[in-house]
Order: C-alpha cells, then sequence, then structure tokens
C-alpha cells in the first residue's frame, strides 16, 4: 500500500482481476453514454487506468466535478472486454464502488488540453507550468532528468570523486558574463554575488589537500536566452582533479558521459574513448567553427586563390570559403532558403554554383566563373553534379559564415549527416589571448586562471597572440557542452600572465585573494572541467529548446510568470539593506 492508494494508476494487470482496489489521481476525462453508464480515466504519476461508472448514483456524484479534479475510486478490478493494448493497464477497468473528490478543480474551462499542453504558447505554459508538467509527455523529461544526473553523480563516486558543495553568496568574480548581486544588510553600500560558476572555490579544494571534487553546481548569470542557454540559472557537472593533466580529465569525461547518452539518449551509439581531438586554428579552418557537428562530413576549402578575382563584387579583395557537397539534389526553392537562414545567422551571404551532369557551371555566381571553369573544377576537385557552397569577407566573417552554411547543407544532405549518433570532440590549443573586439587591447581568450603552454617562458619570450593555453572544449553534435583548463596554479606565473593584459600584481592579489594566497602555500598542479547538465539533458532528450527539460524555466525575458518574478518590493526590504531605486528616464 502506498498512502491512501492500494495501487497506482500505472500498475494494475489481468492478474488483479476480482481484487478490491483504491486509486487516487486525476480526473482527466470521462465519456458519459447514458445517465448511468460512463467511462472515467484516472491519472496519476505513473499512468492512467479506465473507470467504468455504472450506476446512475456514482454518475451523479460526478455531476459538476470538473477535469482535472483530484479523486479517490475504490471498486473491484475486472477484465476489460475492449482492450487496449497501447496502455499497460489496458487489459483491466476498475467498477468503482466510491469515489470522493479529494481536491477540486474550480475552473470549468482549462488553459489548454493537459495531453496537448505542449501545443500552447510557451509563456501560458510556462504561467500554468503546474498544469503543463501534468502532460505525461514533459513529465517524463524530467523524469529523466532526474535519472541522468543521479546517474552522474553515481558514476563520479565510482572514481572516486567527492560531492562538495560550494557556497551560494559570494563575492563578484569576472568570468564574463554579468553578476547577480545580493545587497548585504550588515555592510551597507556591500554586495554579495551568485556565483557565475565554482571556478574559485573548487580550485581552492584543490589547494586544500582535496584529490578529486564534483557536484551538480548551481550557477547564476545574468545573461539573455537562447534555444540552449536558460536565462538566470544553470547547473553543471563541476569537477577537479589534484595533480591533473588535461588527459587525466579527457579520460574521466570519457568513461562517464557516453554510457549515460547510450543508455538514455534518443539515439544509443555514443562516441568511444578516446575522442577527437581538434586544435583551435584547425578547427575553425576545416569546420567554420570550434564547435563542429562531427556526424556532418563536409568541410570547408579556401578558394580565395582561384575566385577572389573573378569578378564578382563580394569576391573582390575578401577570403573566399568553398564547401563542396556530391550527391546535393536539393531544389532552388530549399537552397535559397539555406542561403538565407545563413544571413539571418550570421548577417553575412551565402553564395553558391553546381557543376551540372553534362560538366558545365551553372545556377547562382556560376555567370562570372565561365572564363575559368578548368581552373575552378580543378582547384576545388569537382566532379559531376557538385554543389559548391560559398562565403566571403575577412577572413574570421568568412569563416564564421561557412561553418553556418556547412552546419546547415549538411542538415539537409542525408548522404553526409549521420544524424543518429552522438559525436563528441574535444577543441584543444585555444589562443591563450586575443584583441579584443571592442577594447582594441590584449584580453584573455578564454579563462584568465588557464596555464598557459610553455610556462613562464613562453609569457616572456613569445608574441602573446602566438601563445596557445591548457584549454579545452568539450562539444557533442555541434553544442559546445563545456570548457575546461589546465589551471594556473603558479603564483608567479599568474601575475606575468595578468601583466599582459595591464594588471599587476596588486589587482590580482586584489581580485583573487582567497586564491592567490592559497597558492602560496604550495597548490598541486590541478584540471578541471565542467559539462552543463541542461545542455547534456537537452541532447539526451532530443528537445531543440533548452527550457523543456528543466522543472521550472524563465521565459526568453529572463522572467518567471508563474512566480511572477522579478517582482518588486516594498520600501521597508530596500531600506534594511540600504537600497534606493533610480528609474532611467
Amino acid at each position: 500500500m502506498i498512502q491512501s492508494r492500494t495501487h497506482n494508476c500505472g500498475e494494475l494487470r489481468l492478474s488483479d482481476a476480482g481484487k478490491q482496489v483504491t486509486l487516487v489521481g486525476w480526473f482527466e476525462n470521462i465519456r458519459r453514454v447514458s445517465k448511468n453508464l460512463g467511462f472515467l480515466i484516472l491519472r496519476d504519476f505513473y499512468g492512467t487506468t479506465q473507470v467504468v461508472v455504472e450506476t446512475e448514483e456514482i454518475m451523479q456524484q460526478l455531476d459538476g466535478v470538473n477535469k482535472e479534479s483530484t479523486l479517490s475510486v475504490t471498486g473491484t478490478v475486472r477484465e476489460r472486454s475492449n482492450k487496449n493494448t497501447e496502455l499497460p493497464t489496458g487489459e483491466v477497468e476498475v467498477v468503482p464502488e466510491k469515489i470522493e473528490v479529494l481536491g477540486k478543480c474550480i475552473y470549468n474551462a482549462l488553459p489548454f488540453e493537459i495531453n496537448q499542453s505542449a501545443e500552447a504558447d510557451e509563456n501560458t505554459r510556462l504561467k500554468y507550468r503546474y498544469l503543463d508538467l501534468r502532460n505525461p509527455a514533459v513529465k517524463n523529461k524530467i523524469v529523466l532528468r532526474s535519472r541522468i544526473v543521479s546517474e552522474l553523480r553515481n558514476k563520479m563516486t565510482e572514481l572516486g570523486f567527492l560531492e562538495i558543495t560550494t557556497p551560494i553568496l559570494t563575492c563578484s568574480s569576472p568570468e564574463g558574463a554579468r553578476d547577480y548581486l545580493v545587497p548585504a544588510r550588515n555592510h551597507p553600500g556591500k554586495f554579495y554575488a551568485l556565483p557565475q560558476a565554482p571556478q574559485q572555490f573548487k580550485q581552492i579544494l584543490m589547494a586544500s589537500g582535496f584529490d578529486r571534487y564534483f557536484q551538480i553546481a548551481p550557477c547564476f548569470r545574468d545573461e539573455d536566452a537562447r534555444a540552449d542557454r536558460s536565462p538566470g540559472e544553470f547547473y553543471q557537472l563541476d569537477m577537479e582533479m589534484a595533480f591533473a593533466s588535461q588527459e587525466d580529465v579527457f579520460s574521466v569525461i570519457e568513461e562517464v558521459l557516453p554510457p549515460v547518452f547510450e543508455k538514455y539518449g534518443v539515439y544509443h551509439t555514443a562516441s568511444k574513448a578516446p575522442f577527437v581531438r581538434i586544435p583551435y586554428l584547425e578547427a575553425m579552418e576545416k569546420y567554420g567553427s570550434d564547435k563542429p557537428d562531427l556526424r556532418i562530413d563536409l568541410v570547408l576549402t579556401e578558394a580565395t586563390g582561384i575566385l577572389a578575382d573573378c569578378g564578382f563584387g563580394p569576391f573582390e579583395g575578401q577570403t573566399v570559403e568553398a564547401i563542396v557537397v556530391d550527391g546535393f539534389t536539393a531544389t532552388r526553392k530549399v537552397i535559397d532558403g539555406i542561403c538565407a537562414e545563413v544571413e539571418v545567422q550570421t548577417a553575412n551571404k551565402a553564395f553558391w554554383f553546381k557543376l551540372d551532369e553534362k560538366g558545365e557551371l551553372v545556377g547562382g555566381i556560376s555567370k562570372f566563373l565561365q572564363d575559368r571553369k578548368e581552373a575552378v573544377i580543378a582547384a576545388l576537385r569537382l566532379k559531376p553534379g557538385d554543389f559548391v557552397g560559398l562565403t566571403a569577407g575577412k577572413k574570421a566573417a568568412a569563416l564564421k559564415t561557412a561553418g553556418v552554411l556547412r552546419r546547415l547543407l549538411g542538415a539537409a544532405s542525408e548522404k553526409h549527416m549521420k544524424k543518429d549518433s552522438y559525436e563528441f570532440c574535444w577543441i584543444v590549443d585555444f589562443p591563450m589571448y586575443e584583441i579584443g573586439e571592442e577594447s582594441g587591447e590584449l584580453e584573455f581568450c578564454h579563462n584568465p586562471f588557464s596555464m598557459p603552454q610553455g610556462g613562464m617562458e613562453a609569457l616572456n619570450s613569445s608574441d602573446p597572440l602566438s601563445i596557445l593555453a591548457y584549454q579545452y572544449d568539450l562539444v557533442c553534435n555541434g553544442v559546445e557542452l563545456s570548457s575546461g583548463a589546465v589551471r594556473n596554479h603558479d603564483p608567479e606565473i599568474m601575475i606575468r600572465a595578468f601583466e599582459l593584459v595591464g594588471l599587476g600584481e596588486d589587482d590580482v592579489k586584489a581580485k583573487f585573494p582567497a586564491m592567490y594566497n592559497a597558492f602560496c602555500y604550495g597548490a598541486p598542479p590541478h584540471a578541471g572541467i565542467a559539462p552543463g547538465v541542461d545542455r547534456m539533458i537537452m541532447l539526451i532528450c532530443g528537445e531543440e529548446s533548452i527550457r523543456e527539460i528543466i522543472p521550472f524555466p524563465m521565459n526568453k525575458n529572463a522572467m518567471d510568470v508563474m512566480m511572477g518574478a522579478p517582482a518588486a518590493v516594498e520600501q521597508k526590504q530596500l531600506d534594511d539593506v540600504h537600497i534606493r531605486i533610480c528609474m532611467p528616464e
């Protein structure tokens, strides 16, 4: 017996026929045949059961009871005459002796039909999330999330990692996004910050003598929503290892993730260890992206030498990138749609032409290439029937645009995309520094706490833009799951690394006092990573939007429309924390 019921609504089978049972759940629907016959569907967390009302008295008890009210049904199990083989309980039904309303739904009309909630407007779904979650298809994703998180925990524990929670109220730290600030009541004018990541704490744990740490860590970043990024808060499988190299981190992730993806994923194959390692610069040159989808076998070819001076205006003086697709039979409408989508995503145009079966250049920009047809065919190694997608611009822009074009062409070509698998790779050897687009000054390219390849010697004697870091990204099916790094645990190297971006020793000590001081007492080499749990589960479920696998997500404007957050607070609350609001004019 569970609580006030003898069985749940997904449990009864033909072997239970003849038993008296009590079920509880939600009144999903009723089909009234007559005043003394009706077929009621009762639903709980576990499934549904058909209840056959066969008396006028009990039928009258249901008069005025709205759908989604909660009921207790006591009755006898019997074999169904019209079995439903698609339901686990489809061979039986319950004939009730007593029906009791436990919780009344006072509304005659629902915001949406429960079993079709996914078709409703997103803000309506989020406002009535408690109804949306009653939909078994929606609920099952949250159940799956729980099982995946439990499996990740078990696997990390089996590998000797300790789960340690780190503070939620901490200090502001430059992590690349805006902080959520919390005013400190007892310290007027000062603020806590919610952690963008447990970065400093986990590194301090390594300096404290812990060898292997992990947690399912909540992280808070005030940033805009995307399909694969939830605003406000998210969770990551945060881990760190002492006395560890890049390869040590790789070996753990390669052991933990593929079995989870294969066990729970919509695809049942995943990359085996070792994952492909691709240097950052090679990834950009070959795929036009530092998060390539390796299910697509298309690669970029630089065509500047053969096409930049062909007389086509957008190519003049620009880098030109080409993607050759054999066997691409898409219609002109599909091609135009792909080119339009490239422009939407990158603000840059894509171009194309074909080599037809007769060996002629046709379509797109082909009229500009007729005088060099043989040279173009030779340079791009074209065969009759090949399609060529093109992008142009400054090198970085041409590569980025070509990366988007490659992904869209791959998705539109069954021949060049292996859709039913999870393809992992590591992007390695990121530049340590870059020139900031806005500042025009030298800046850290990724994590400022990363160890530069070559150590102090590289920092002292090399062009900063040529220095690589022990930084790496984990990518799956074109989605970046995480960034990680071998950490810079040497105070002298750390100070020198920051000096190159204009921050001196005093700045380092002021911004990162605890971590810097901890490292001054003898820190081990250490490395870590933090794959995003929400993104992993989104991929495992085959969902396009990350909000589908979060129990209570915010909308695209970072609003919780169910709870009404963010919301105004009373003046006394502001006074307590010494805050005065100055609204923008």
